[in-house]
């Protein structure tokens, strides 16, 4: 097979599946995991993907269907490891959180300090990072799971945040555009987020460069509920400055 050949059905195989891993890229082609990643990089370069950790994502948007967990788990994760540890930072002890269910937040989780706080959250995997920190209390949400996101979601989920109230929330989401608010691709985690954001006295929306300036399927909530927004450090210098200019605290990790 021609390189341009396996170029173009790499190209045609992200696009279809929406990510793919290198290790899985190089059994299907039969060459070496160096030979794929020299041609994920040179594919990025001409746009036709993206490269993440231990493979690539498609640059087409997805905004009305949510990613597998596997799938979003290789997504920046360097940005989003740089997020997750500053959020830690904005933690002290015997704070009372939220944690979502995305994958920024389960970094937060895997980085939390063993000390006395509660944490309330709809993520399985959230929850079972933190049952080996003895010091942490751990709430579940309970409701119906979604195995994509391998979260609680409906109305189970949502009138049990209404029992209680915490003073910091830590939310992701899909998209943040300066007109339309932020945005979640999945309509249920959507209201959960927004039960999330109603109970909790500061919230910090925790978001990566690639989701400023983007509308998901499912509005969240209006800008003016967020209180800090931490980003990382690949955010654009003219996305800060429009984020500032509307007087939203914007946390952002140093390179």
């Amino acid at each position: 097979m021609l390189v341009a050949e396996r170029q173009q059905k790499i190209v045609e195989l992200v696009k279809e599946r929406k990510s793919i891993r290198v290790t899985e890229l190089s059994n299907i082609f039969s060459v070496t995991e160096e030979t794929i990643r020299r041609d994920l990089e040179k594919l990025e370069k001409e746009g036709k993907l993206s490269r993440s950790h231990g493979g690539a994502v498609s640059v087409e948007p997805s905004d009305s269907v949510e990613l597998p967990y596997s799938e979003r788990e290789i997504t920046n994760v360097k940005e989003k490891n740089e997020i997750a540890l500053e959020a830690v930072k904005q933690v002290v002890e015997g704070d009372r959180v939220i944690l979502d269910a995305s994958t920024t937040a389960w970094y937060m989780a895997k980085a939390l300090p063993n000390m006395p706080m509660t944490v309330l959250t709809n993520s399985i995997k959230v929850a079972m990072e933190l049952s080996g920190k003895k010091e942490i209390t751990v709430i579940s949400t309970g409701g119906t799971l979604l195995p994509e996101s391998l979260s609680y979601v409906g109305p189970l989920a949502e009138s049990s945040l209404e029992a209680y109230h915490v003073n910091k929330a830590f939310i992701s989401c899909k998209g943040l555009h300066l007109d339309r608010g932020i945005s979640e691709s999945d309509e249920q985690q959507a209201r959960v987020k927004k039960k999330m954001i109603d109970i909790a006295d500061v919230v910090y929306i925790m978001i990566d460069h690639s989701k400023f300036g983007v509308q998901a399927f499912s509005r969240l909530n209006s800008l003016e509920v967020i209180d800090h927004i931490i980003t990382d450090s690949k955010t654009k210098p003219d996305t800060i400055q429009q984020l500032e200019d509307r007087l939203l605290s914007l946390i952002t990790v140093n390179q």
